[in-house]
């Protein structure tokens, strides 16, 4: 079952210390590419640096969601602290309706 992770920056997060976690983070992510369906990062309308990110992970549990975004190295380092899960189900997919 996809769950959809999302979660933005702590306010105050550095962008230093962001990018200097930046190539352990995506190492992270791609050793997880068999479970992810999508992955990308939240940008303010007037930056180019992300300031957060969405992931749906296919997994069987919610449980499993909770252990990856806890284990996610910008979570370990403080980048950011909160996050939201939620089971998800797709309606529509690339540009095409999937359920009746």
């Amino acid at each position: 079952m996809p769950y959809v992770i999302t979660f933005v920056d702590d306010p105050g997060t550095d962008r230093q210390k962001k990018a200097s976690v930046r190539q352990t983070h995506i190492d992270y992510v791609m050793s997880n590419a068999h479970r992810i369906v999508v992955s990308g990062g939240f940008f303010p309308d007037d930056g180019d640096f992300p300031d957060g990110g969405l992931i749906v992970l296919d997994v069987e549990r919610r449980q499993d969601a909770v252990d990856y975004i806890e284990n996610d190295p910008f979570f370990l380092a403080g980048v950011f602290s909160n996050y939201s899960i939620r089971r998800f189900k797709k309606f529509i997919f690339d540009h095409q309706r999937v359920i009746a």
